[in-house]
């Protein structure tokens, strides 16, 4: 008998998976600029889509001046307010950096410590007497540390030429994809269909959905505390509000919530002796902290039928893994890994309940 089969050249097989994989790392070495641009484009491409198409429709169905109408609304939103924000935070350095380096930075007197019931005199008492035992000494020597830290802090702040080639590069990837969406989200979706079949095109179309969810749930919830915050911060005259609104949108990203700069505004508008601002921020913080409540889950709900706890734990992971593009990617890989993972298990039949199960053991045992 003859065998028809043909043998396998296991080495032939072997140099064609090296020369793909050699070839697919030199694509990527050769693209590396360009991934972050292109994925931060991608994320807001997908979130901001059916405002692209609402406009498309208004405006006669040009496309064309519906993509112009979207590239000013990213530079107004994203590129004029980040770089505002980034020169003002180098120039109100300035002043700091100059108080380290003369030595004019001296130790608080702290005398709001002797307005506290029953133990103010005597932590207002032990802080001068540690003073007097060395607090200038102290001083002196954690101020190159302080100045080290914060000349550190504010070179990475002053890195604007790297920070305006990614947003320029955002700014022409996200025009392309607005230009040629249709295009790119099918050529995407028939490679997904090539690689898994019609599981892969859910996986691709789920991905969307979630970064959606993510845009809508999670990033617009914190925009709104943190504006919000930022109002009630310069309203109460606290100083610095603006640079504390960015904290208080990074606290809101990572889930960490507005309170953590307001509490503390709120402390020193107390101990400054402004109550009366110190009320009414009080009571607009309590607004503000329980906002995302009631607007995350349904602006969540409106991007993709997604757990919240998937949804939550996708950006908390994903800030720690991956930085500020995991807060997309996170949510991504565990949606899709669940909807995977959930349409595997659903192929098997569910099994019976535990009446039916005992009462069919209990069968089986009689008739044997």
């Amino acid at each position: 008998m003859v065998d028809l089969r043909q043998s396998r050249d296991v080495p032939q097989i072997m140099l064609s998976v090296l020369f793909l994989a050699i070839m697919i790392i030199a694509c990527l070495w050769v693209v590396q600029p360009f991934i972050l641009g292109f994925a931060w484009a991608g994320t807001v491409v997908i979130a901001t889509w059916p405002l692209l198409v609402r406009l498309q429709r208004v405006l006669f169905g040009r496309r064309s001046l519906a993509v112009l109408v979207m590239m000013l609304l990213l530079i107004l939103l994203f590129i004029i307010p980040v770089a505002l924000l980034v020169n003002s935070l180098v120039d109100s350095s300035g002043p700091v950096i100059h108080a380290i380096s003369t030595g004019a930075m001296s130790p608080p007197d702290l005398a709001w410590l002797n307005s506290i019931p029953f133990v103010g005199e005597k932590l207002y008492a032990g802080w001068h007497s540690l003073l007097d035992m060395g607090g200038s000494a102290i001083m002196a020597k954690l101020r190159p540390y302080v100045g080290a830290t914060t000349t550190w802090f504010v070179g990475q702040a002053a890195h604007i030429g790297r920070f305006m080639l990614h947003c320029a590069l955002m700014l022409l990837f996200s025009a392309l994809l607005y230009w040629r969406g249709e295009q790119v989200a099918r050529g995407i979706r028939h490679f997904a269909i090539r690689l898994a079949g019609k599981r892969g095109d859910a996986a691709v179309l789920l991905a969307g959905q979630a970064i959606r969810a993510v845009a809508l749930g999670v990033v617009v919830t914190a925009l709104v505390q943190a504006v919000l915050g930022g109002v009630g911060l310069a309203i109460s005259g606290v100083p610095y509000a603006t640079l504390f609104t960015v904290v208080m949108l990074m606290t809101c990203l990572v889930q960490l919530g507005p309170l953590l700069v307001l509490v503390p505004a709120i402390i020193w508008l107390y101990w400054s002796g402004d109550s009366t601002w110190g009320t009414v921020l009080l009571v607009w913080s309590c607004v503000v902290a329980t906002l995302d409540n009631f607007i995350r889950p349904v602006l969540i709900r409106m991007g993709a039928d997604l757990p919240l706890i998937l949804i939550l734990s996708g950006v908390i992971g994903g800030l720690v893994a991956f930085g500020m593009i995991g807060l997309f990617i996170g949510p991504v890989l565990l949606a899709v890994s669940w909807r995977l993972f959930s349409a595997w298990v659903n192929e098997a039949p569910e099994p019976a309940t535990a009446d039916n199960s005992l009462s069919e053991a209990d069968d089986l045992d009689t008739h044997s």
